[in-house]
């Protein structure tokens, strides 16, 4: 399986916790549209089905993720 840079992953991540912060907020379809698109990225980039599985496995491909106790977690 191809692997996404981390920069890119980064991105992604970031773009989709604006997005989910502006949902909350705004809600409208475009944000959510594009919530879709990203998970839908995340997704294809990280070989998972559903974006908990993406966000993990992108943040675990960042540099500086310690697999073994999830230090990049946030949620």
């Amino acid at each position: 399986m191809l692997l996404a840079h981390p920069a890119v992953l980064r991105n992604l991540i970031e773009q989709y916790d604006a997005l989910r912060t502006l949902h909350a907020e705004d809600g409208s379809p475009e944000v959510r549209r594009r919530m879709n698109d990203i998970e839908y990225t995340l997704c294809v980039s990280t070989g998972t089905g559903d974006i908990d599985a993406a966000l993990i496995a992108a943040r675990h491909q960042l540099p500086g993720a310690r697999p073994q106790d999830d230090s990049l977690l946030t949620s």
